[in-house]
């Protein structure tokens, strides 16, 4: 087992003493915290580095070239050295947090300790000296990361009140890392779930995006509605909670949908198609009808999950783009080819899902398809499909008008005026051509414009 609590000093990588020599002389000390240490003691690989010293932040600027002040209000500036942004934050303790996200005052400090105290977990309050990378573990971090426990520094309910958003921080660290979270810290949020109701959306979805990049987003999900986070975050997904769909389905629609993302992550699906996992089915409680036969039916619950999803993700800040994407997965989801579609149905699936969207379509289909049994689907799903589309493609890719061998200013010029005719004439050619790639020639086309033209008089 990997002991953590053993370590004594971590090793340092070069650029960094080279910043340590830097505030060294200048009579400053520096320290490597939060997750850099963290994942070192983890033996995982590091994505970037943050900083804290007693240098001030003018002391900072006066040291290094090219400081960005990226949050002097708080003490903290980005240093740029040889291609790399690292952030350096002076050593402080904080006042009262009147407004559950910042200190009223900080006051700054020149103890490390000090500066810990005020961190949210003990595996993220673990500081090493610079140059030499000894460890500095007040609160017991690295039994904590042995342990593979997500624990609150002091009383979890003092770190709550803080800000709100640690909740949400917590399960975010035990879906990302695969650890547990402490029983104090689960009570404490589950005492005071609203505690999360002030915190801004952007600051919601930021989390949210890396429960959902993590290899396994339903730890986070299932901790957030057993302490009732996930109805005042996600109240569109925890009413999917108890909707069953005996028939199709082994699990509810909760369950069903967790496991569909759980998939997604997994297999490493990119975050529209994960994030479409997790909602294509927001729509079957309102669409939900118990048949005769004791099966209940879901009617166009794609269509209605589409325009959730489009609502929740507006709500959470999503960009527009992201947004789009990830309704159009899931407004396509329920396709059902058979080998009886012909060429030209083919064609015209291509044109509605769009060539770039096929490969998210498929995943979303696989990750939906393990959801319903919790079982591997097989190599084979929609593999005779992708080969038929392949086939079709190869004998002509005109799928939109801009494909078309003729255009707007063509017609024009054969007679066809402007307008309402002219586009009905576009859309009729644009099916010939999906129906039949060899009419897709500018003469073929011409004469079959006469003749729409002639009969629409």
């Amino acid at each position: 087992m990997f002991a953590a609590s053993k370590i004594k000093r971590i090793a340092v990588h070069p650029l960094l003493r080279e910043i340590a020599a830097v505030f060294k002389a200048h009579g400053k000390q520096v320290f490597l915290v939060g997750g850099a240490v963290r994942d070192t003691l983890r033996g995982a690989e590091c994505a970037d580095w943050d900083l804290a010293g007693d240098a001030r932040p003018d002391d900072v600027m006066r040291m290094f070239p090219g400081v960005i002040p990226t949050g002097i209000k708080h003490g903290t500036v980005t240093i740029r050295y040889k291609k790399h942004s690292i952030e350096v934050t002076t050593l402080r303790t904080d006042g009262d947090y009147a407004d559950s996200r910042h200190p009223d005052s900080v006051y700054y400090t020149s103890s490390i300790e000090e500066d810990l105290c005020r961190r949210d977990f003990t595996i993220n309050a673990i500081a090493a000296v610079l140059p030499e990378g000894r460890i500095i573990d007040p609160f017991g971090g690295r039994e904590d990361i042995e342990r593979k426990l997500i624990r609150c520094v002091g009383r979890a309910a003092d770190r709550l009140n803080e800000d709100g958003l640690r909740a949400l921080r917590a399960f975010r660290f035990a879906s990302q890392l695969g650890f547990d979270v402490d029983g104090e810290l689960l009570a404490a949020i589950k005492e005071r779930p609203a505690m999360i109701s002030p915190v801004s959306m952007e600051r919601v979805k930021a989390e949210f995006d890396k429960i959902i990049a993590s290899q396994k987003p339903s730890s986070a999900l299932l901790h957030m509605e057993r302490c009732g986070l996930l109805p005042i975050v996600l109240p569109e997904l925890m009413r999917c909670r108890g909707v069953e769909q005996k028939g199709y389905h082994r699990f509810d629609v909760l369950t069903h949908s967790l496991l569909a993302c759980d998939y997604a992550a997994r297999s490493a699906y990119k975050q529209t198609v994960r994030l479409a996992a997790l909602f294509h089915d927001l729509g079957k409680p309102v669409s939900a009808k118990l048949g005769d036969n004791g099966v209940w039916t879901f009617h166009n619950h794609e269509i209605l999950s589409a325009d959730i999803t489009r609502d929740l993700m507006t709500r959470l800040r999503y960009s527009n783009a992201d947004i789009d994407e990830t309704v159009h997965l899931v407004r396509l989801h329920m396709f059902n080819y058979t080998d009886s579609w012909g060429a030209g149905a083919v064609r015209r699936f291509v044109r509605r899902v769009g060539e770039e969207n096929l490969q998210a379509l498929f995943d979303l289909r696989r990750s939906d398809s393990f959801g319903m049994f919790g079982v591997e689907p097989s190599p084979l799903l929609l593999l005779n499909f992708r080969h038929r589309i392949d086939s079709v493609l190869a004998a002509g890719r005109a799928l939109s008008l801009k494909d078309l061998a003729v255009n707007g200013r063509d017609l024009i010029e054969a007679g066809i005026p402007p307008g309402k005719k002219l586009g009905l004439i576009l859309h009729n050619l644009l099916e010939a051509v999906l129906e039949d790639p060899e009419m897709n020639s500018k003469e073929k086309l011409l004469e079959m414009t006469a003749r729409l033209s002639e009969r629409m008089e």
